[in-house]
């Protein structure tokens, strides 16, 4: 199957050519004509699986179609003797009709014809990157980027202009919407890409008041991980008749990645361990995350001590530092990056030979987002977790939630001393395999007691112990 199979029209389809793309990716064969015949989406598909060109090629070609629709319905020629406009009607015409130089012509109606929700800024500069390089054959595109981080006047100045795409994540675009800059009756087709997370960084409530800005007639399409609890709530709410779209989920098997689980005795082992992949020849790019901004900043500081060209990335840089920072990693000027999972869902670097989980993510989903960044591209990748005893629990979720088991490595002379940690069998008596109304052991400590009815526990008043 190729590009052209899917009724793209043809600025999108030399644009794919040159950037080197031959044949659409099962999640693109799969959404991208579907959301062409305009239907409302719920898409799950794994990271790296080509899933922005998913809803970026269709709302390119709905930004043309639209433009030719406008086009079509203007008259073709200026009347000889046409009687005096209004003030208001004449400020949205062309300068030239007033005169009778050419056909006539009409501005852009105001604010963008596509919303694209994202939860990052690093995600939402991707996924505009993407606009431009699938939109560089379609005349005076204009996509605007709106995110937290940047200065003011720089966003208001792309929302007065005209514009075709707007990317922004929901907390600043809310500022804006706040403070009447941004328009968004036009909107014809609302995406939300990784709509999960959005919800998990809390922005549900920004979500539904964006929703209820725009017309209440336009496509929605939602990129999730999972539709399950308030996802799927949210679809429900905000999709019509949506058609669903499976293609791979967090319990499919990453092909291209091989993952491998170190034990460490202690901190300093865990060290040990890092530095000795670090230094492996193998290592083309490495991504290593932390679970803190502080330990991104320690961790980085250690490494380029040790002669590593390395950054540290996360969210409380400046949005300048970390565009800088992610440049220097596209260039290849940074051999080794650490971040925090800021990080996870917006590097689109096929380079990224190593992903390494030198602290482990505080949610199981974040650690398939952290994996999926290296493998990319038809290339393959290494994702390597670092744990000590007290991440056992994170291990065991991250196995079941992925369904699969992550191999336990070892290196020749970093081998751990302690034994490997073991799942433990319940004792009887707390709850597991206990059959109802039969006794198997002491009641666990803070346990509550059921007492029958008509009887009275209480304690009887006495003197209060000292505090």
């Amino acid at each position: 199957m190729s590009f052209d199979t899917l009724g793209l029209i043809e600025p999108l389809t030399r644009a794919l050519t040159a950037a080197g793309y031959t044949e659409p990716t099962s999640v693109q064969a799969e959404a991208i004509p579907a959301a062409l015949a305009g239907k409302d989406l719920m898409v799950s598909s794994r990271t790296g699986s080509g899933k922005t060109a998913s809803f970026i090629l269709p709302a390119l070609t709905l930004v043309m179609k639209a433009r030719e629709q406008q086009r079509a319905a203007a008259p073709q020629q200026q009347p000889q003797h046409q009687p005096q406009q209004p003030r208001e009607n004449r400020e949205t015409r062309d300068p030239r009709d007033q005169r009778n130089e050419g056909p006539r012509q009409y501005t852009k109606p105001r604010g963008p014809r596509v919303l694209v929700l994202c939860p990052t800024r690093e995600l939402a500069m991707q996924v505009s990157k993407a606009a431009m390089d699938y939109g560089r054959y379609v005349p005076g595109l204009s996509v605007a980027t709106i995110v937290g981080g940047v200065p003011y006047p720089a966003q208001l100045k792309a929302l007065r202009g005209p514009l075709d795409i707007l990317i922004a994540t929901p907390g600043r675009l809310i500022d804006h919407l706040g403070a009447g800059k941004a328009v968004l009756e036009n909107i014809e087709m609302l995406v939300l890409d990784e709509a999960d997370r959005m919800l998990d960084m809390g922005f549900i409530d920004d979500i539904h008041h964006i929703a209820q800005s725009t017309p209440e007639k336009r496509q929605t399409v939602m990129f999730s991980a999972t539709f399950s609890g308030a996802t799927g709530g949210l679809a429900k709410q905000l999709l019509r008749e949506p058609q669903r779209i499976d293609v791979a989920s967090h319990t499919d098997t990453h092909a291209d990645i091989e993952q491998r689980l170190h034990w460490a005795d202690d901190f300093g082992h865990k060290n040990a361990l890092l530095d000795h992949i670090l230094t492996g020849r193998e290592v083309d790019q490495a991504l290593v995350f932390t679970s803190t901004q502080r330990d991104a900043e320690v961790l980085a500081d250690r490494l380029a001590e040790m002669g590593h060209a390395v950054e540290a990335l996360h969210g409380g840089m400046p949005q300048g530092r970390r565009n800088r920072v992610l440049q220097n990693l596209r260039n290849k000027r940074l051999r080794v990056l650490v971040a925090t999972d800021v990080a996870a869902r917006g590097i689109d670097v096929p380079t990224i030979s190593h992903v390494i989980n030198f602290g482990l993510p505080m949610k199981e989903e974040d650690y398939v987002h952290r994996i999926g960044r290296t493998g990319r591209a038809g290339r393959t990748g290494l994702a390597v977790t670092l744990a000590e005893r007290r991440d056992f629990g994170m291990i065991q979720r991250i196995q079941r939630f992925t369904t699969q088991r992550m191999p336990v490595a070892t290196i020749t002379g970093l081998e751990p001393k302690r034994v490997e940690p073991k799942p433990t069998t319940p004792r009887p008596g707390f709850g597991v395999g206990k059959p109802a109304g039969k006794s198997f052991g002491p009641r666990p400590f803070g346990a509550k007691t059921f007492k029958p009815a008509g009887k009275s526990f209480a304690k009887k008043p006495g003197p209060r112990p000292e505090r």
